[in-house]
């Protein structure tokens, strides 16, 4: 089956779902303080309840790089099922908390496990998905991504109908279920050049500083790292900030700001991913740069929707700009691995992807928890806005400094510089 033309697609079904899964169960949390405060009194604070975001955000930076040398040499089927296990157990287990502490450590938990999946994830996709169909795919799995946030925004309506616990523990259950899926369909990955590197072991010589050195001499590399953590900071903002930001602008309730704010960017960024997948594939094939201009021009669209999204109080206008936001942003996110693709060796991409990752996720955890005071503090809406200007640093620094050679970097001794 996997060597037959079709299972490249089905492979990119299979991991939807896991996609899906992934942020459902860490975003279902962001709109759930309501519900959960008069159980948790600590979750009254909006420092506390930003400090319970970041720390997922740190733990899953930190294991990020990790996860994807794991990834890189490894089966990569395996460690996506062990992923998604251990998480929906950790989210089942997130319903039976009764202290901050509990609830603490779980999320913390939840960043390690959760961790392993996204480099996994991408680096199984682009080994079968050439040039022409590879930002595609990766823009149809990442569709999953925004799907599930947008289903995880309605946790405080099913906490509404039910509880806050109910709701962790059906969505811990789906999970555990749909491991056991993977086990029968999604299989082993094509075979492609691995690292030549003995079994792990800690001397002084360990073949990951090896890894790392080649990585980060890499000039183009350290671009990368930079164009993909500016543009966290405002993404990351959004995932676990924009409920919150709807609720205080338009003085809706919760549970009518989460849905809101959650399916506009979903929806936008689903026909980012793809509009944004379909050009990039086409302009690669004329032109070298044709992702990189594909991703700057979706982040160009990210900077006045902040702008109305900080100042708005109009329904209208703020939905109107996390619409725009949402497509910016999917034509900028479908771009990612497969620009890391025209600079980084098949073999290492897992791991230079969860060091982008772990990047990206510190930028947003830092954002998350400074949000968390300008909330406490009145000025969250300002604070969004000025995120336009990291935006605008980011388009500069990507068009002026990084300059790709081929679509695809095969080369299996040696870095692109």
């Amino acid at each position: 089956m996997v060597e037959k033309k079709y299972y490249k697609w089905v492979l990119v079904a299979l991991l939807w779902g896991v996609a899906l899964l992934n942020y459902m169960d860490r975003q279902v949390l962001s709109t759930m303080r309501p519900a959960m405060q008069g159980d948790i009194l600590e979750l009254q604070s909006a420092t506390n309840f930003g400090y319970l975001m970041g720390i997922f955000l740190w733990i899953y930076g930190f294991m990020s790089p990790f996860a994807g040398m794991i990834a890189d040499r490894f089966n990569k089927k395996w460690v996506i099922i062990g992923s998604v296990f251990v998480w929906s157990a950790v989210t089942f287990g997130m319903g039976l908390s009764t202290t901050f502490q509990q609830v603490y450590w779980l999320r913390a938990l939840m960043g390690i496990s959760e961790a392993f999946y996204i480099p996994t994830g991408l680096a199984m996709i682009v080994s079968f998905h050439e040039e022409k169909t590879r930002s595609l795919a990766v823009g149809i799995h990442m569709t999953g991504v925004y799907i599930g946030q947008a289903l995880g925004g309605f946790g405080a309506t099913f906490a509404a109908i039910s509880s806050w616990q109910a709701t962790f523990h059906t969505l811990g259950i789906i999970g555990i279920v749909y491991s056991f899926i993977l086990i029968v369909f999604l299989k082993r990955e094509r075979p492609s050049p691995k690292p030549d590197l003995p079994k792990l072991r800690f001397k002084s010589d360990f073949p990951l500083l090896k890894v790392l050195a080649l990585l980060f001499s890499n000039i183009s590399f350290w671009i990368i790292l930079f164009y993909f953590a500016i543009p966290s900071i405002p993404g990351w903002a959004t995932k676990n900030w924009l409920p919150t930001l709807f609720a205080q602008s338009l003085d809706i309730p919760m549970s009518k700001a989460g849905p809101i704010s959650m399916i506009a960017i979903a929806v936008s960024s689903f026909l980012g991913v793809i509009f944004g997948g379909i050009l990039s594939d086409k302009w690669v094939q004329k032109n070298v740069k044709g992702r990189i201009y594909t991703s700057a021009i979706g982040l160009a669209m990210m900077i006045p929707s902040l702008l109305l999204l900080g100042f708005g109080h109009i329904l209208f206008t703020v939905v109107c700009a996390a619409l725009l936001f949402g497509i910016g942003w999917g034509m900028y996110d479908t771009n990612n691995m497969p620009i890391l693709c025209q600079f980084v060796s098949a073999k290492y991409r897992a791991t230079a992807y969860g060091i982008m990752n772990m990047v990206g996720v510190f930028s947003g955890a830092y954002i998350t928890d400074l949000l968390g005071r300008s909330f406490d503090a009145g000025h969250l809406g300002r604070d969004y806005a000025m995120l336009a200007g990291v935006v605008l640093a980011a388009i500069i620094v990507i068009l002026s400094f990084l300059k790709p050679k081929t679509n695809d970097f095969s080369d299996q001794d040696n870095l692109g510089k």
